[in-house]
């Protein structure tokens, strides 16, 4: 059993790297991608633990990318090899956008007496902030019910405090991550649309811009959608990947390797295909 999609404290997961490892050893876990948000930081600590874990740790990233005015997610896969530098400089890059929105962001909930100030998420994700810590700070303060009242009501697209930050598009995230001799791969497909023939249209037009994988298997995918998925991936010649989306204590129905409800159990086969 596998998972290539992890997310650790290094951006808005719960667990640690050394966290993840273990709970990948008491599972069964043969191998695991760490897919941080704009951050190779929790894979660089988990890859110096996993010969003591027996664990393979593979080199992911997850990137938000501007497709036709929307954002999309792109997973990026095996990206430890010497042409890594370059992506790693672009990735500091992007960082620092998120950095900027996240100033703008605070600046607008305190002028409007929201008592939440960057000082006090750097405390508590001393890592990469980003709109998820923003949203678990207004539901401990008070100021939302849930994470999805704060993102719906505050921080979300349409939200009042909403704060775009620069996002790249996607044959720019496609051509990075395959300059680094890694595989983009667009991630959970259902969240662009659940109309299997618009859904075709895009990921040929994504494929075009350089798009080479879909993730068929996740926590969101019933059965429906991961043959449909599947069928997708055959037509358009597309890579296979899978992963839980796992963020942990923040989404606490998602478990490692096992997905919502135990919906997943993803075999080494397909790391076997997707390594070609």
């Amino acid at each position: 059993m596998i998972d290539l999609h992890v997310h650790s404290t290094a951006s808005d997961g719960s667990f640690t790297a050394s966290a993840l490892m273990a709970l990948a050893r008491d599972i069964g876990l043969e191998a695991m991608a760490i897919t941080d948000h704009d951050t190779f930081e929790g894979y660089d600590q988990a890859k110096q633990m996993a010969a003591s874990f027996d664990i393979e740790i593979i080199c992911g990233i997850e990137i938000s990318a501007r497709y036709n005015s929307r954002t999309v997610h792109l997973l990026g896969y095996f990206l430890n090899g010497q042409a890594n530098a370059e992506m790693r400089r672009w990735i500091l890059h992007l960082q620092h956008t998120r950095s900027l929105r996240n100033k703008v962001l605070a600046d607008k909930l305190q002028k409007d007496g929201f008592n939440i100030a960057l000082e006090d998420l750097a405390h508590k994700a001393p890592h990469m902030i980003g709109r998820p810590h923003f949203a678990t700070a207004m539901v401990k303060k008070g100021y939302a019910s849930s994470i999805r009242e704060a993102f719906c009501d505050y921080l979300g697209e349409g939200g009042r405090y909403f704060v775009p930050r620069f996002e790249p598009s996607i044959q720019e995230a496609s051509s990075m991550i395959a300059k680094a001799n890694g595989i983009p791969v667009l991630a959970h497909p259902i969240r662009i649309t659940r109309d299997a023939t618009a859904l075709e249209y895009y990921i040929c037009d994504m494929k075009e811009m350089g798009v080479a994988g879909i993730e068929v298997y996740h926590s969101e995918h019933g059965r429906a959608e991961v043959e449909l998925y599947k069928s997708i991936a055959q037509r358009f010649s597309l890579s296979i990947t899978g992963g839980s989306d796992f963020h942990g204590e923040k989404d606490p129905s998602i478990a490692l390797g096992y997905g919502l409800n135990r919906n997943l159990f993803i075999p080494k086969s397909v790391l076997d295909a997707l390594r070609g």
